[in-house]
């Protein structure tokens, strides 16, 4: 059996992996606050997806991955499958979509918060499971199942307070309290399915196939930095409560007030005083007679 290394690199990449948890989950809770407040279907969705994108693809793929930095196994090289590691990308974001929709979609009560934990919670570990089998070196897998079975559990559980969370705070502090203990739930899952697994090297080396980290990381780091600037981006430019309610105030106030009374027309001007001599035609004022020729 193979050692086995989760830190590496030390400190830096469970430090690293915490931080993106915590950002992730804080700008999904946001997100997912602006559902409860959206107008319209349409808006719903939007925010919606964002909420699914910023949990779902930041705060526990993308702690996923950078987490797996600092994996290492002594005696073979790792390198990953690009297909199997974009898929556990597209599991992370539509497990919590799912999930998102099946809480939101009408009041909120126990039988659809345990629904959507459980779907989001076996999507979770579902990804990290897919993203464990992207993984290629020079040796075989081998999992122990009591602690599988403990991560899925603290995957259902995680999800389910996150979902309870995205549907009922609301407070900026609050909000930063919740995505703080998110951060620990999703590590805590993440590294207690580390540790059940084990690496049976092969007798003889052969070459492992795949992508390397480091070609990974560039479009990895790149891509989570676009899509925080444009969650951060959207929620800047949307309309918050209190602008809707400015706006309804004024409108509310706007037709309430009397209309203002028509201004008297000015009259025209009258540079050369033509208007002053000219008495004709005015009220009062004689029209002059033809006067007769001589005979």
């Amino acid at each position: 059996m193979a050692e086995i290394n989760h830190f590496e690199y030390g400190w830096i990449t469970p430090a690293l992996s915490y931080a993106l948890s915590v950002l992730g989950s804080a700008l999904g809770l946001v997100c997912a606050g602006r559902i409860r407040t959206a107008a319209t279907g349409g808006q719903r969705a939007w925010w919606g997806l964002l909420a699914a994108w910023a949990i779902g693809g930041t705060a526990i793929w993308a702690m996923h991955f950078m987490a797996m930095l600092g994996f290492a196994v002594q005696g073979t090289r790792i390198r990953y499958d690009v297909p199997l590691t974009a898929a556990s990308t597209g599991i992370a974001v539509a497990a919590v979509g799912i999930g998102l929709f099946i809480v939101g979609t009408g009041r909120l009560n126990a039988l659809r918060l345990i629904a959507g934990g459980l779907f989001t919670g076996a999507g979770v570990a579902a990804m990290h499971y897919t993203g464990m089998a992207a993984m290629r070196l020079d040796g075989d897998l081998g999992y122990d199942s009591t602690r599988v079975a403990l991560s899925v559990l603290i995957a259902v559980v995680a999800a389910t307070v996150a979902l309870w969370l995205a549907m009922t705070v609301r407070r900026g502090l609050a909000i930063a309290a919740s995505a703080l203990l998110m951060g620990v739930a999703v590590n805590g899952m993440h590294f207690t399915g580390m540790s059940a697994l084990s690496v049976h090297l092969h007798d003889r080396p052969g070459d492992v196939a795949g992508t390397s980290v480091s070609s990974l990381l560039v479009p990895i780091v790149l891509a989570v930095i676009l899509v925080i600037v444009g969650l951060v981006y959207a929620l800047l430019a949307a309309p918050t409560e209190d602008d809707r309610a400015a706006v309804a105030y004024l409108a509310a106030r706007q037709s309430a007030e009397p209309p203002a009374p028509a201004a008297a027309p000015e009259p025209a001007a009258d540079p050369v005083g033509l208007r002053a001599r000219s008495t004709l035609g005015q009220p009062g004022t004689p029209f002059p007679s033809r006067r007769q020729p001589p005979r």
